[in-house]
């Protein structure tokens, strides 16, 4: 009998010593290493060690959770086999030269809570699959080439507080789904082909703190419901087409501390809104080639 519990205990330590993440994720880690020039990295594996000793790979209960690898010198594409990754809860791959499309096997990365692949060549379309990633609070695709129409279905990412998608060449209209987004904080648009008008829909965005969409093709009046964006700290929209009359319900935007709305067709007084808005203190007005322009002082 003493034999026999020995002999358990033997294979139950072994097991617990020689227990790893699965062959599938160790596949998709390597297929990432070898899509990216993974001997060229700043910070490279050694593929003869376990992965626990792999730089910025994260395992949890024998799961890999988190992939960082921001900073890191990654060249090449993204491989499909990323989206075996089905335990990740962070995908850092910030500011490294991956070129390529986004895989649409990204999808599949349901237990998603960030996604940061700003900063790269990425180019081609956002996939409608990433809209599938409903625990996602953060995604991140600022800076590279991405092109073609916001997806219609973002909407379905109804745990979103950051959406960063600036400095690509997104075309079309801001989708009629985007203000279900109703946990969003930031929202960060800018420098796009982006057309058409802010929704009056836009009121849906009651967390909403930075809404920036400058230098777009977005055009027509602002619409009054954006009064009701009362946690709204950085409204940023100039370089638009957008004209008319500023709308008097911008008053109540209290928390407001900088207001850029420069280079479009907006009349009236302008002027007066830093005194109905007691904590402003970036205030940019051009308007209509007009050189009027205030910037307020920091008084911190």
């Amino acid at each position: 009998m003493k034999t026999i519990k020995l002999t358990f205990l033997l294979c139950l330590v072994s097991f617990i010593s020689f227990a790893g993440i699965s062959p599938k994720e160790k596949e998709a880690l390597i297929a990432l290493y070898n899509s990216t020039k993974g001997n060229t990295w700043t910070n490279t594996w050694n593929l003869d060690l376990s992965e626990t000793q792999w730089y910025g790979v994260v395992i949890a209960d024998d799961k890999v959770v988190e992939l960082n690898l921001a900073f890191n010198n990654l060249i090449g594409t993204l491989p499909a086999e990323l989206g075996n990754l089905t335990n990740l809860k962070k995908l850092d791959l910030f500011r490294n030269q991956i070129s390529g499309t986004i895989p649409s096997s990204l999808g599949n990365l349901k237990q998603l809570r960030s996604m940061n692949l700003a900063f790269n060549a990425l180019e081609g379309r956002i996939p409608d699959e990433i809209t599938e990633l409903t625990s996602l609070r953060t995604l991140q695709l600022f800076m590279n080439k991405l092109e073609g129409e916001i997806p219609a279905t973002i909407g379905n990412m109804i745990n979103l507080r950051t959406l960063e998608l600036y400095n690509n060449q997104l075309t079309g209209e801001l989708p009629a789904s985007l203000t279900d987004l109703k946990n969003l904080q930031k929202l960060l648009v800018s420098s796009n082909e982006l057309k058409g008008k802010l929704p009056i829909s836009i009121s849906n965005f009651k967390k909403l703190e930075v809404l920036s969409a400058f230098d777009n093709n977005l055009f027509g009046t602002l619409p009054s419901s954006i009064g009701e964006l009362t946690n709204l700290k950085e409204l940023i929209i100039g370089n638009n087409a957008f004209y008319g009359d500023l709308p008097n319900e911008l008053a109540n935007l209290t928390n407001l501390k900088t207001l850029m709305i420069s280079e479009n067709n907006f009349k009236g007084e302008l002027a007066d809104l830093q005194k109905k808005l007691p904590n402003l203190k970036n205030f940019d007005y051009i308007s209509s080639g007009e050189s009027a322009i205030a910037t307020l002082d920091d008084e911190d």
